[in-house]
Order: C-alpha cells, then sequence, then structure tokens
C-alpha cells in the first residue's frame, strides 16, 4: 500500500503516523501543503494532528484551504481512503469530506490521556482488524474535540452504520459520545483519538496497531 502523509505548518503527529504505517508495512511519502498532486499511485491520504497553522480562524480552515486539499478531496471522490486523525479530523469537516465539526471541549480544557473507545462497527477496511464491541486504550490530545452534529445526522450516521468508534467516558462532550466517523462510501475515516500513539509497545500499548494493519490487508485484498 502507497500512503501519503500531509504536512502542513503546525502538524506534529505526521512523522508518528508514517511511522505507524510503515510498521504495518506500507510505502510512504510526506507531502508538504504546497504540493497540487499526490504521488502517483497513492492508496491512502493520511491527515496527521496537530495545530496546522496554529489553529487560526477555526482548527483546520486554513489548512483544509491548502493546495494540497484540491488533490485530497479529489483522491477521495475517486474512491481512495482517507484516514484523518485528530487536528486531521478536523481537516476533514471543515474540507466537507466528512460531516459534522469540531469544537471546544466542553470543559474548556486541553486534554492529554489515553481513554477507553468502543468499537462500533467492523465493517470498514479502517475497523476489520477488531471486533465490534471491543473496547481498546487510545490517546487522545485536543482542545477542540467537542464533535458536533444534529440530531438528524446522528441518527443518518446511526442508521448507516458510519459511527466507527465512540468514548466510553465522554471527555469532551461530543454528541452521542462519537470519536470516529466514516464517510457514506466507508473510505474516509476521521477520529480525534491518536492510534499511531498505541502502535508500539515502548509508548505502553498495542490497541491503535489493528487500524494500521487491518487497513493494510483490507487493501492488499482489495
Amino acid at each position: 500500500m502507497k500512503a501519503a502523509v500531509l504536512v502542513f505548518p503546525g502538524s506534529n503527529c505526521d512523522r508518528d503516523l508514517a511511522v505507524a504505517l510503515r510498521a504495518a508495512g506500507a510505502s510512504v511519502s510526506m507531502v508538504w501543503h504546497k504540493e497540487t498532486a499526490l504521488p502517483e499511485g497513492t492508496d491512502l491520504v493520511a491527515v496527521p494532528g496537530g495545530f496546522s497553522f496554529g489553529d487560526y480562524l477555526r482548527c483546520g480552515a486554513i489548512a483544509a484551504n491548502s493546495p494540497v486539499c484540491a488533490a485530497l478531496k479529489t483522491h477521495a471522490e475517486r474512491g481512495g481512503f482517507v484516514l484523518g486523525v485528530c487536528n486531521g479530523f478536523q481537516v476533514l469537516t471543515e474540507t466537507g469530506l466528512l460531516p459534522g465539526a469540531l469544537i471546544r471541549n466542553s470543559g474548556l480544557r486541553y486534554i492529554c490521556r489515553s481513554v477507553p473507545l468502543q468499537v462500533e462497527t467492523a465493517a470498514s477496511a479502517f475497523t476489520s482488524g477488531y471486533d465490534a464491541g471491543v473496547r481498546i486504550d487510545v490517546p487522545i490530545a485536543h482542545h477542540d474535540g467537542n464533535y458536533v452534529l444534529d440530531a438528524d445526522g446522528v441518527a443518518r450516521l446511526r442508521d448507516a452504520d458510519r459511527v466507527a468508534f465512540t468514548y466510553v467516558d465522554n471527555p469532551n462532550g461530543s454528541v452521542a459520545d462519537i470519536a470516529g466517523v466514516l464517510s457514506g462510501n466507508r473510505r474516509v475515516l476521521g477520529m480525534m483519538p491518536h492510534p499511531e500513539r498505541a502502535a508500539d509497545p515502548a509508548l505502553g500499548g498495542m490497541d491503535g496497531a489493528p487500524l494500521f494493519t487491518g487497513l493494510i490487508d483490507a487493501l492488499a485484498d482489495a
């Protein structure tokens, strides 16, 4: 699998994401935000966490208008796979590739700790490495991770089995405890927790690793 990790001014989890993808067997290219095209043959675009453009205006809003995001949207619209983590999730909502928005945590504080998540569906390439209903521990690190969406939108996500992960103990006020959502074609995942920070024993846990290995296995079989 060929993966492209986007890099914006203020990205700080781009190399972490690249390390996790390479450990799972992917070939990874780092792509600067001013590029107008993705490397040829890209299967997955990964949008990392951090504070792109200092989180000015709204988190992810400026990054979503970078030249590379036009190529990102084209890739997604053609059926390519996209993973957005933390600030990357914010970018994906700002580009319109995923519904909803991420706003200030309900407690108005930055949160950085491991939290328990429940895997809500195994029916996607991103979650195929897990069993639905299993609980995993994955770190979060965000100030604006409160996922908001109207009641009709939440109902549509649930009806289509598009909620990928939920918080067992909601840390930020996200509606319906949502921690990660899938696109309609199930090829775009946005999530606030950081699976790349739970993909190496040296980091204290491996609960995030099945996301990367399952994704690569699913694409290899496609």
